[in-house]
């Protein structure tokens, strides 16, 4: 017989729900981030994106204005986002690369497919948090934040959508894309998504002694788009597609 997985609320102690590596960073290493570096999933979210802006860091959410989401909705993205890459001895994480300005960004341009998804589940999360744990999701502790995301993966945290687990994999893909990508499109911001990966940067060409030093190469800290000719020739990528659509 089948066994039915138990979708409705917590009937364990959040002890026993604690994931087994609450900082994920092993399997971020492994997930292929190299894609997550040159993000941007068209060139219409390439020109709709927008320069870091050197502002205060210790409050990412205060850099600029939200696109999407309320102001509520982001500090509890944000505080997901700081839950799946967090800063440790290794250097900074997801909050600090500003990961959710990079989704609530997106979620205006080339993630606008999933914005309802966000809209609803966000909503769920903390409205679960409220109803098991007596508190909004950014007051838990951080031991029980992360038994919660534990639950929203094992698809236990009802009003999601598309559903708890898909959530789950929705927002920690774009989790990683907000911290790995080019900081053009508001993640990655001092470029610490790269540094963590020891990434170089950008190169639109590469000599010998560049290809021989790899990852040990001197970082460059610059965005694809500080190149003139790459700016241009996605902007025209974007207006011929804007072209075919009006046709």
């Amino acid at each position: 017989m089948k066994k039915t997985k138990n979708k409705g609320p917590f009937h364990f102690p959040l002890s026993d729900k604690l994931p087994s590596d609450p900082s994920r960073r092993a399997l971020l290493k492994g997930a292929g981030i190299a894609g997550a570096v040159a993000v941007g999933a068209s060139p219409t979210g390439a020109v709709l994106g927008a320069e870091n802006q050197a502002e205060d860091v210790s409050n990412p959410l205060a850099l600029e204005a939200l696109e999407t989401l309320t102001a509520a909705e982001a500090e509890v993205l944000e505080a997901i986002c700081d839950c799946l890459i967090p800063s440790d001895e290794h250097g900074p994480g997801a909050k600090e690369a500003r990961a959710a300005h990079y989704i609530d960004r997106s979620l205006a341009s080339h993630n606008i497919d999933a914005r309802s998804h966000y809209l609803c589940s966000l909503t769920a999360i903390n409205e679960f948090a409220q109803q098991q744990l007596g508190a909004a999701f950014i007051d838990l502790p951080r031991q029980q934040q992360e038994s919660l995301i534990q639950a929203l993966q094992d698809d236990e945290v009802p009003g999601c959508s598309p559903g708890s687990s898909s959530f789950f994999a929705l927002l920690r893909n774009h989790t990683i894309d907000g911290t790995f990508c080019d900081p053009y499109y508001g993640g990655n911001r001092d470029f610490v998504g790269w540094d963590m990966m020891q990434y170089p940067g950008i190169k639109l060409s590469a000599s010998e002694t560049d290809v021989r030093q790899g990852a040990a190469s001197e970082p460059n800290h610059q965005s694809a788009y500080d190149n003139a000719t790459y700016t241009k020739m996605a902007a025209n990528i974007a207006a011929s597609k804007g072209g075919d659509q009006n046709a």
